[in-house]
């Protein structure tokens, strides 16, 4: 993806041109994590039911992935229903999962066409079997898909998926002395893909709510005010160029100005 790619698809005019223009395209996290929390304090406050705010999350989904896809982003990772969220009530859950397979056949089309693979995360086998269906669905469907890899973090835990990874280390006869940082991730749920160099979280909360919490040792950390439904284009772009402004040490020391300015 090119910024000439990516203005070609925001009109003319629009405030996010601007924003778009900022953007260096040669500094691109490879992976942005989000945390997308604010489904039912937005409902609160216009007076709806919470899953009225569900409802209202589809259309941020839907906008974040088709403009992360368009950005040249490698990996998305979404994180939709943690192991946690099964103590809601039973008719909230019910609707989160009602919207989940709504999304995946309305949107198959879109990832499709933008050449998104989809992937999920987490203990899918614990789901319900219309739900594993559907997943399955959309994960053969868009398997050949070389463009942007987009996960869906569903009935996951961080501490759950570091269990997991221990247990099959375990059961491929891995040695003790045999396993490192390296080789143990290669039996984590994102075993081959980056680790995500940007988390966004919404609502302006601040914290990672056992979301890949091996994966984001060095990510860094973006929360912003605004809550999930009316995430857009803009939060993103403008996530991003934050990103962009930070010195990543990986928990080194920066050079002083001096030696800095001798290179």
């Amino acid at each position: 993806m090119s910024r000439e790619e990516l203005l070609a698809w925001i009109p003319a005019g629009h405030p996010d041109e601007t924003l778009a223009r900022q953007i260096s395209f040669d500094r691109l996290p490879a992976h942005i994590a989000i945390i997308m929390d604010g489904n039912g304090r937005w409902a609160a406050q216009r007076h709806l039911p919470r899953v009225e705010g569900h409802r209202a999350g589809i259309d941020a989904v839907r906008d974040t992935v088709e403009t992360a896809a368009r950005l040249g982003i490698e990996v998305l990772t979404l994180y939709a229903f943690s192991m946690e969220n099964w103590k809601r009530p039973a008719a909230e859950v019910s609707t989160l999962m009602m919207l989940l397979k709504r999304y995946l056949r309305s949107e198959l089309n879109t990832l499709l066409r933008n050449d998104i693979r989809f992937s999920v995360i987490g203990r899918m086998d614990d789901l319900s079997r219309d739900i594993q269906d559907e997943l399955h669905a959309a994960i053969d469907r868009t398997a050949s898909d070389s463009g942007m890899l987009f996960n869906i973090a569903l009935n996951y835990g961080g501490r759950a998926e570091i269990v997991d990874a221990a247990r099959r280390a375990i059961e491929s006869g891995v040695r003790p002395h045999d396993l490192d940082e390296q080789r143990f991730a290669d039996f984590l749920y994102t075993a081959g893909q980056p680790d995500p160099d940007l988390l966004i979280r919404t609502s302006g909360e601040m914290r990672v709510s056992n979301f890949l919490l091996w994966q984001i040792a060095y990510a860094e950390i973006y929360v912003t005010e605004t809550l999930w439904p009316d995430f857009r284009r803009w939060h993103l772009l403008e996530a991003v160029q934050a990103y962009q402004k930070r010195e990543r040490r990986y928990g080194g020391i920066s050079p002083s100005p001096a030696v800095a300015s001798a290179k």
